[in-house]
């Protein structure tokens, strides 16, 4: 890669838009799901199948689901983006829809 197109590509990276947001993983084999928030969704997959392949998730829980009913079993969904800006009102944010999401999963609506 020539050093110009390097430097337009980290250049791209650092001005991207990151969209925060809660997403649900979920079990098909045992109907189990999980609900978290991130600051950036685009990675946040990527981030918890690479620790679930490798055993060392911190929820103890969804790795057990994945030990016994392997990767092809479960899915990943964005329930909600979130565009904030201001660091501090999205992690305020993220907290506050995550919970709402759950109170929904806890319901039976998802």
């Amino acid at each position: 890669m020539r050093a110009e197109d390097r430097k337009a590509a980290v250049s791209a990276y650092k001005e991207r838009k990151i969209i925060s947001g809660v997403y649900l993983i979920r079990c098909a084999a045992s109907g189990e799901a999980w609900i978290g928030a991130c600051a950036e969704l685009s990675t946040i997959q990527n981030r918890i199948w690479f620790t679930l392949r490798f055993g060392n998730h911190p929820n103890k829980a969804l790795q057990q689901c994945w030990a016994e009913h392997g990767a092809e079993a479960f899915s990943f969904e964005a329930l909600e983006r979130l565009e904030e800006d201001d660091p501090y009102i999205r992690t305020a944010r993220l907290k506050e829809r995550a919970a709402h999401w759950c109170e929904w999963h806890k319901a039976g609506r998802l």
